[in-house]
């Protein structure tokens, strides 16, 4: 006789009632099931929907360098001695042979030339990081520029700025623990930058690098932040990054059947998880093809580090090249204050500003929100034409940073195109200031006339290039009407309008005190929002009319 729900003391249906399973496999997974919730999560989550864009594989490509190099990171991390005691080095490479060197020196010649496959490794773990870096600063530029960083998506741009930037000195962290002489130059440009800090410089320099460089601490010190501290912190953030990810699910980009409700696209099991598999291996084979045949970084042509002596062609990796400019291009100044005590400021101000270049871009998504006062969520991605000023910023930005670019490696651009390296600076000093300005108008009205052009394809078809001759003897083009879905996805974006200021008097006569504040937030939106932010939409009343009282010609 069986119990009723009633009854029941909570126990466990008897297992006489369940199938048997069919295998030892079947038995472990049912086991795995009862403690963790497998089949739920499986059965919830494995069928979610991915849209299809390939503007979405770029944060692939970020997941899967990060996955190579932490893969190549730990067989580099068995043959290499993160050590600056003092050896001779006797390897199989001649030219160094009996020179004195660290041991972290001469523990990557080992690899290099001594360890089976070494070097094929040691240069996919660094092209893996060049291409990791630009793929996240790409991604993030595609996430600004289609604004899929609106609500609810903040705190996730957030930690992919962070991933960024903990990316960009894991890798200085990284091209620096060979201790060769290109690297130990960056080591000391790093300590100029550090005690250029006023009070605290030295303090930090001190705690960084353990004492005064080159000392006998920087290498261990450089390999502990590296391998442990910076990518523990960078694995933390990734996987809250694509748990947000999964959870709000991904953005997409207007079309028939497209709501802000729904996602439009595959089922991660099988369809995405197979494509995603396949790319996978062909990001790592693009990137081992890659280090077989370029070189980056050849140790064994720079030799150790010397304090005495500096590399001719000193660079850093691409996406610290923007700091360097900063100090390379900036003046020389220097003042004295406090008693005696001089302030570096061709150094300190550079330094200032390095964080603020990456701060503009990071924080306008919440200017943004401020001035259009939006709290709605978002999962429909924008045209970066039907959001000129957010795109106009996105390229003057940029344009800021490949200048920066040009000014951090002014030496090399001065030798190879025979160039004045005064010239090249004093161009990099006033384009710092006038052409993200430049860059900024000419984005903007490009946005405009590109919106001009769709609302003249949604009113007036497509050009069709057939030529029509009329009976009064005018010859026009006809122009073949768009399908709907081309309509649909010309017309779906948002245009807000801009925030009005309140009435200088309320209904009583009483003067309105509005605040500074208010009065910049509806300046802004009106350069936002306004007649010259943005081109009307084409209304169904004007089609109508047009159509049937001209036709398409």
């Amino acid at each position: 006789m069986s119990t009723t729900s009633g009854t029941s003391t909570g126990a466990t249906t008897p297992s006489s009632t369940r199938a048997k399973p069919a295998s030892k496999w079947e038995a472990a997974a049912d086991w795995t099931d009862g403690r963790l919730g497998i089949y739920s999560l499986a059965k919830a989550n494995l069928r979610k929907i991915f849209p299809d864009h390939w503007s979405f594989m770029l944060g692939e490509i970020c997941l899967y360098t990060f996955i190579i190099i932490i893969l190549t990171g730990v067989y580099l991390t068995l043959f290499f001695k993160p050590s600056m005691a003092e050896t001779v080095y006797t390897g199989s490479y001649v030219p160094l042979d009996g020179i004195r060197m660290s041991e972290a020196y001469a523990s990557t010649m080992n690899i290099s030339f001594e360890v089976r496959g070494g070097l094929l490794i040691r240069q996919i773990h660094h092209w893996a990081a060049i291409v990791f870096v630009a793929a996240m600063l790409v991604h993030m530029m595609r996430v600004f520029f289609t604004g899929a960083f609106r609500k609810p998506r903040e705190i996730n741009w957030l930690f992919g700025a962070g991933l960024l930037f903990l990316g960009m000195f894991d890798g200085f962290m990284g091209y620096s623990l060979p201790d060769d002489l290109l690297s130990g130059t960056g080591i000391r440009f790093m300590e100029g930058a550090i005690l250029a800090v006023p009070i605290v410089g030295t303090y930090l320099e001190m705690f960084l690098y353990g004492g005064e460089f080159p000392g006998q601490d920087i290498v261990p010190r450089f390999f502990t932040i590296h391998v442990l501290l910076i990518p523990g912190i960078m694995l933390g953030l990734l996987v809250a990054h694509l748990i947000l990810v999964f959870y709000h699910k991904h953005t997409q980009f207007a079309g028939p059947g497209r709501k802000e409700e729904n996602v439009v696209g595959m089922p991660l099991m099988p369809v995405y998880m197979a494509k995603a598999g396949g790319f996978f291996f062909l990001v790592f084979g693009v990137i081992a093809a890659v280090s077989a045949i370029a070189t980056v970084n050849p140790i064994w042509s720079y030799g150790p580090y010397r304090p005495d002596q500096v590399s001719t062609d000193a660079q850093p990796d691409w996406y610290m090249g923007f700091s360097e400019g900063l100090i390379r291009v900036m003046p020389g100044w220097e003042i004295s204050v406090w008693g005696g005590h001089t302030l570096n400021l061709g150094v300190f101000i550079p330094l200032m500003v390095f964080p603020l270049v990456l701060a503009v871009i990071w924080l306008y998504p919440f200017l943004e929100a401020w001035v259009t006062g939006d709290k709605r969520e978002h999962h429909i991605a924008d045209r970066p034409r039907n959001a000129p000023v957010r795109t106009a910023f996105g390229a003057a930005w940029i344009s800021l940073y490949l200048v920066l670019l040009i000014g951090g490696g002014n030496d090399l651009i001065a030798t190879h195109l025979h160039l004045s390296i005064n010239s090249i600076t004093y161009f990099v000093r006033v384009s710092f200031f006038l052409l993200p300005v430049i860059v900024f108008i000419i984005t903007k009205r490009w946005c405009l006339g590109l919106q001009r052009r769709d609302k003249e394809k949604v009113l007036h078809g497509r050009e069709s290039g057939v030529i029509k001759r009329l009976p009064h003897g005018e010859f026009v083009e006809v122009h073949a009407d768009l399908s709907q879905a081309d309509k649909f996805t010309l017309t779906a974006h948002e245009q807000p309008q801009p925030i009005e200021l309140p009435a200088e008097v309320d209904e009583n006569g009483v003067a309105r005190k509005v605040g500074r504040l208010a009065k910049a937030r509806a300046k802004l939106s009106e350069g936002f929002f306004g007649d010259s932010g943005q081109i009307a939409k084409p209304t169904a009343e004007e089609h109508a009319e047009i159509t049937s009282g001209h036709g398409h010609h």
